[in-house]
Order: C-alpha cells, then sequence, then structure tokens
C-alpha cells in the first residue's frame, strides 16, 4: 500500500492511494480524511485501508487522477514530532572531522538524535527558499519512518512493529551556522530548516524482503544539476537499525502516532559510491586533495533524491526541488 497527502486548501491536505506503479492517486474516503487521523487509528484501519488500497488498484482508472508530484505535499505535511537519528556512524565522524571536533567512542553504542522543527515540512517538488548563501546550503538524503503510539520503554524488536510507514526524505541543513549553535548547547535551531519528503509512502509489507531487519536494502540515488552525488546503500553500514532508533528516542517517554524517526544522512565507508550530502563530499575531498573542490548550494540549482526497486522502478518516487532566492516584497 502506498499512500500520499494531496494539496488542497488546509494545511493537511487530502489522503490519497498511490498506484504502485506511481501513475495513479484515489481518494481514500471522506471517513479517514488525512494521514495523521489514519496514523491515529492505525489499529481499526489498517486492514480496512488495506482493502481499500487493493479495491483503487483494481479500480481499471475509475474515479483516479493522474499522478503528479507537484499536487503532493509531504506524506504526513505536518508532525507531532520528528526526530532524526545518527545511524551511519561514519558520516557523524566525517561531519564532526569537517568542524575539527572528535568523536567519543560512545557513538558507536548509543545514536545521536535531535528534535527538529516538524511545522512547515515541504512536499517534492516546493522550491526551497535560500536565506544566505553563506550559510552554506546542504541537502542530506535519509530514509525515516512513521510510527504509530509507541509505549515507553519499548524494547527494539517490539519497536519495528510499530513503523507504519517507509519514507524518504531531504534534511536540509546550513553548514556554516551549525558549529557556532551547537557550541551554545542546545542542539540545532536555525542551521535545520524545514525537511522535505518524497511524495509517496509505503507500508513496509510492500517492500518484501528489501525491508528486512528494521533497515532499507536498497540504495538512495543523490544528485545536483543532474550530476549524481552518490548511490549508497541504505542497509550497508547501518550501525543502528530503526528498532533502536525507535527504542532510543522512547528511552524516558512515549512517543505519539504520527512522529517521524529519521536514519541520519545514509552513507557508505566504500567511497566508491559516493556521498548523499555535500559536506562528506567534501571532506573526501580534503582527504584525496587536501582541500574542499565542491561547493555548497547556491540558487539555481537543482536537487534530485531518488530510491530505485529491483526493476529499477521508483519506489517513493522523486524529490525534486529548486534552490530560489528570497522573495523581495
Amino acid at each position: 500500500m502506498r499512500l500520499a497527502s494531496k494539496k488542497n486548501n488546509t494545511r493537511d491536505g487530502i489522503l490519497v492511494f498511490v498506484s504502485a506503479d506511481l501513475t495513479r492517486v484515489g481518494n481514500v474516503g471522506n471517513d479517514i480524511p488525512t494521514m495523521q487521523f489514519a496514523l491515529d487509528h492505525w489499529d481499526r484501519l489498517d486492514i480496512e485501508l488495506q482493502k481499500r488500497y487493493q479495491k483503487f488498484n483494481n479500480s481499471n482508472n475509475e474515479n483516479t487522477e493522474i499522478f503528479l508530484a507537484n499536487q503532493l505535499s509531504a506524506p504526513l505535511p505536518r508532525a507531532y514530532q520528528w526526530l532524526d537519528g545518527s545511524a551511519y556512524v561514519h558520516h557523524v565522524e566525517l561531519a564532526r572531522k569537517s568542524r575539527g571536533a572528535t568523536m567519543p567512542e560512545s557513538f558507536w553504542v548509543e545514536p545521536l538524535m535531535y528534535q527538529g522543527a516538524s511545522d512547515t515540512f515541504l512536499g517534492p517538488e516546493d522550491n526551497f527558499v535560500l536565506v544566505d548563501k553563506s550559510y552554506g546550503l546542504d541537502f542530506e538524503s535519509e530514509i525515516g519512518v512513521i510510527i504509530n503510539d509507541v509505549p515507553l520503554g519499548v524494547s527494539e524488536q517490539d519497536a519495528l512493529k510499530h513503523i507504519c510507514l517507509i519514507v524518504l526524505l531531504n534534511d536540509w541543513s546550513y553548514r556554516e551556522l551549525v558549529p557556532a549553535e551547537l557550541q551554545k548547547g542546545f542542539g540545532f535551531v536555525n542551521s535545520k530548516p524545514s525537511t522535505s519528503f518524497a511524495p509517496v509512502a509505503v507500508v513496509p509489507s510492500d517492500l518484501g524482503d528489501l525491508w528486512k531487519d528494521g533497515k532499507l536494502h536498497l540504495a538512495v540515488e543523490s544528485k545536483v544539476n543532474g550530476i549524481k552525488i552518490g548511490d549508497p546503500l541504505a542497509s550497508v553500514d547501518m550501525v543502528f537499525n530503526f528498532g533502536k532508533l525507535i527504542s532510543h528516542a522512547a528511552k524516558t517517554r512515549s512517543l505519539c502516532a504520527g512522529t517521524i524517526i529519521g536514519s541520519g544522512t545514509v552513507s557508505n565507508r566504500d567511497i566508491k559510491r559516493g556521498s548523499s550530502c555535500l559536506l562528506e563530499k567534501r571532506m573526501l575531498e580534503v582527504i584525496e586533495f587536501g582541500k574542499a573542490i565542491t561547493d555548497y548550494l547556491k540558487i539555481g540549482d537543482l536537487v534530485t533524491i531518488e530510491v530505485f526497486g529491483k526493476n529499477h522502478e521508483s519506489v517513493f518516487g522523486k524529490i525534486k526541488q529548486e534552490v530560489v532566492g528570497v522573495a523581495i516584497k
């Protein structure tokens, strides 16, 4: 089952089905109006949603519309909570090196996690407004999961049972604002603008053996202006699976339905796979050439992020966003 949220004149949009080949969309029903409503009642509605989805797929285009990514918002347009982890510790190590910070051994045992802004997510083709080029705009390609209600102290194994949907996202970062913010000791605010999402959320069962052990076993491809930056494998070098990330988040509190947990930037030690952000690419350039060659993003740049299945079909649809300037009023 593939779900999305179609834009309308409300903040939360309308919940729609998306065909397996990402060519058609159809309304789920007025009684299940939004993604958040579905998540709030997931245990009760899961089977009913699956039945309706099967009927939608067999509808022969009746009462359906053409899939247009620019008419869709993030699958969950706004969330009660957005928590981003650090499953790919190799990336964390490179990122800390870039700002002259050492990495404690504990980072290999317990994940880093920050709580980001979740009130203004961007859709798959929404423009990204660059506030100031000197801030060092970067993309970060990640996998995420959307969960239902998770109890306090949930185990890593039981945590996996609470994953309702899998998503693809871009955790935009202003790299030059990060060091000063972290030195204050309170974490990210200005250095983390609104996160973007691919249009389609997928239930784990639809992915078969491509989703196992709390990991997505596919590559994440990132491009800037059509040039591939990397396509690392999401399952390789993922030190903490989603069971661990959810369990960590629920260590001292329960989690509300509609919470989104991110994997952190997908990263492989095999440099032939490239990178899922420009910071990591720059760090690898420093190691090889003694200096960073790649610039951060500027106005006019186009960022695309996509995951392809076994037959090169798009799994979540594409994130395709142009970096634009601030509108002059």
